[in-house]
């Protein structure tokens, strides 16, 4: 049974195909085709490494891969509703609540880089202000082992934010 993913590797490979044939066509020794050559094998070449991703789930030239149920780990954050609905506390408050797009898309990159544990411990305890002993009879942990979850957290998060600003 083909699936969403297979059908867009087709795709792909076709468009791969039509771009190698089109790289064929041109004449080597003409400039402006010499010019059009090298944009047309830097998106063939770019084609292969995403053909490769989408068929393996692995980033192509890595020894360490996501596992098959993290594959698309990213994509399920970033559509599903991590941020709780707060309209209601800040419109007693006068104030507005906006986040970009973009805002969004880093908070789903940085809850992704996370472990289940750990974005679940580093959200309700960032995010609900339960203290740790608490988060760990919720969870059937122990203190210290919530304790390393959140560190664990706030290190992601520190090293996403820093990232996004270098």
């Amino acid at each position: 049974m083909s699936g969403w993913a297979d059908e867009l590797i087709q795709e792909y490979m076709v468009g791969q195909l039509e771009l190698t044939k089109h790289a064929d066509r041109l004449d080597k020794n003409n400039p402006y085709d010499k010019n059009d050559l090298t944009q047309i094998n830097s998106m063939i070449d770019s084609m292969a490494f995403s053909i490769e991703w989408m068929a393996t789930g692995r980033q192509p030239g890595t020894y360490r891969g996501a596992e098959k149920r993290a594959i698309y780990q990213k994509q399920y954050i970033s559509s599903m509703d991590v941020i709780p609905d707060i309209t209601e506390q800040l419109e007693e408050d006068h104030k507005h609540l906006f986040i970009s797009k973009e805002e969004r898309m880093i908070l789903a990159d940085i809850f992704a880089s996370m472990s289940h544990r750990e974005r679940q411990c580093y959200v309700l305890h960032e995010g609900q202000g339960m203290s740790m002993g608490r988060i760990a009879d919720e969870l059937g942990l122990k203190k210290r082992t919530v304790q390393q979850y959140i560190e664990r957290a706030r290190d992601k998060v520190k090293e996403k934010v820093d990232e996004k600003a270098s």
